[in-house]
């Protein structure tokens, strides 16, 4: 009988040891400081939503999450860091349309973002504002539709960089209405929007949090949103779909770690990013850089992924994209 209730014993244990580590490791991790990446410089809006989300991770994990800028090659330099790390869950990236992007403009590149970036979650989603210099005779995308078409060549378009979020979603627009636009690229926003006030560009697709402040102040005139809808940080502003439909551009941002990081320790991250999009401080912090909150599992995350990719490399195609 004594040696029944041994055989059971161990058989038990034999069982339930491949569901021990998981679980173990889900307990204990983390048990060290976690880098998030990010592939931009300090204090732009990317560089905001990584220190909000890392704080957040640190409270309520107990272990300080770390974030190292690495800006460069439109984030491919830190996204190469991450796709290339130990797979353990302590060294995440800050993900960003972007990414979805160089998917197709970069292909000399050693790393595959669909095949070696795990999705972990999404943060948040917010639109771009379709804004003009004071100077440009037009109030509403169809009058603007109709300046661009009257005056063809006359038309600069200014954007936070090639390939990025400013930039193509300036030329799905153009392409949509039937019109042709210079693109200036520049190194960041700051500059961009810096010869928009002066006249020197006449458009620019930008980020709602760096431009919400000069527009309402007057020094811009914003003509709508690129998502399909309104946004709160400026509710008057029309969706483009309302003129162009089946329009719409909107920017992502989320947590990917390296293919093959344990499921146990993408689920608790998972979870603790959930809780933060259901906190009202949270929130309340993104809602002032014009985000909303995007909770969802990894596989919602993968999908926002997958189709955005497939989009925007049709644009990217149609347009003609080289790296800069």
């Amino acid at each position: 009988m004594k040696d029944r209730r041994q055989f059971s014993t161990c058989l038990l244990a034999g069982l339930m040891s491949p569901l021990a580590a998981p679980l173990a490791r889900a307990q204990s991790y983390p048990s060290r400081p976690v880098r998030i990446l990010v592939g931009y410089t300090a204090g732009g809006v990317s560089d905001i939503l990584a220190r909000l989300i890392g704080q957040w991770l640190s409270g309520r994990l107990g272990q300080p999450f770390v974030v190292e800028n690495r800006p460069g090659a439109a984030s491919n330099i830190a996204t190469d860091a991450v796709a290339h790390a130990p797979a353990d869950g302590y060294t995440l990236l800050l993900a960003g349309i972007s990414n979805a992007i160089n998917v197709a403009v970069y292909e000399n590149v050693n790393f595959d973002f669909i095949r070696d970036l795990a999705p972990v979650a999404m943060i948040s989603r917010s639109p771009l504002v379709m804004e003009v210099n004071r100077a440009v005779p037009a109030t509403t995308v169809p009058e603007f539709i109709a300046y661009a078409k009257a005056n063809p060549g006359a038309i600069n378009m200014s954007s936070a960089g090639t390939g990025g979020a400013t930039h193509v979603a300036g030329e799905l627009f153009a392409m949509m209405a039937g019109i042709k636009m210079s693109h200036v690229p520049y190194h960041g926003a700051p500059p961009a929007l810096a010869d928009l006030l002066a006249g020197r560009v006449q458009i620019m697709f930008d980020n709602m949090a760096s431009s919400v402040e000069l527009i309402k102040a007057g020094r811009l005139r914003a003509l709508a949103v690129t998502t399909t809808a309104r946004s709160e940080a400026l509710p008057d502003l029309p969706p483009i779909a309302e003129f162009l439909p089946d329009y719409e551009a909107d920017v992502w941002n989320g947590i990917v770690a390296p293919r093959n990081t344990p499921p146990d320790v993408v689920a608790k991250l998972n979870r603790e990013i959930n809780a933060a999009l259901a906190d009202a401080k949270f929130t309340a912090d993104l809602a002032k850089l014009g985000n909303v909150p995007a909770p969802g599992s990894p596989a919602d995350f993968q999908k926002v992924i997958a189709d955005d990719t497939e989009k925007w490399t049709k644009v990217v195609r149609f347009i003609g994209l080289k790296p800069s």
